[in-house]
């Protein structure tokens, strides 16, 4: 048996990865990432940087994306609970703006992979929540950009609880919208 299974979703190019749990009354083991399973499944990137970052409930980090140097990435949660984004940005694609979205836990232990040409974004849904995720370029903050979480062109419908402060970045309250894409 593998040490993932690998489903392809909705958009072309997202990836649903769960890994071969082994668990015993010491705890458990899974490998987190392995050339050849993900090579075999068809993710062929070069992972160079490694991030992780660490968030309360409510934040919602997104949608970012790069524009000269696209990044794919291999997301997951060893912290908590998010609500994961992406959205397809790749001009000329037949699902350009269409969205995809995947709860991720500690405890589903379920991994996202977000191909070049995505904007990518997530809320956190747990009281904190840690996140990691694998890059195929380095982060080029002057290449950054974003589209606002709630841009109606899209149209994502996020997991909002009644009383949920949603709290964003400076940045990311001054994102543009979808049809900013189109004119780069």
């Amino acid at each position: 048996m593998g040490q993932f299974q690998f489903t392809p979703l909705s958009i072309e190019g997202l990836i649903l990865i769960e890994p071969n749990v082994l668990g015993d009354s010491r705890g458990y083991f899974m490998e987190t990432y392995n050339y050849e399973d993900f090579k075999n499944a068809g993710i062929t990137d070069d992972f160079v940087q490694d991030n992780q970052s660490a968030s309360r409930r409510g934040v919602l980090r997104g949608l970012h994306y790069q524009i000269n140097y696209p990044q794919a990435k291999l997301v997951r949660v060893i912290k908590g609970e998010v609500f994961d984004v992406a959205v397809d940005i790749r001009k000329g694609s037949p699902t350009f703006g269409k969205w995809h979205g995947e709860l991720l836990s500690a405890e589903n232990k379920k991994q996202f992979f977000v191909p070049k040409g995505f904007a990518h974004g997530f809320l956190v849904l747990s009281e904190e929540a840690e996140f990691v995720y694998k890059c195929s370029d380095f982060y080029h903050p002057e290449d950054q950009d974003g589209i606002y979480y709630k841009d109606p062109s899209i149209g994502i419908d996020w997991p909002i609880e009644e009383g949920m402060e949603i709290i964003l970045s400076e940045k990311d309250k001054a994102a543009g919208g979808l049809e900013s894409i189109e004119k780069q």
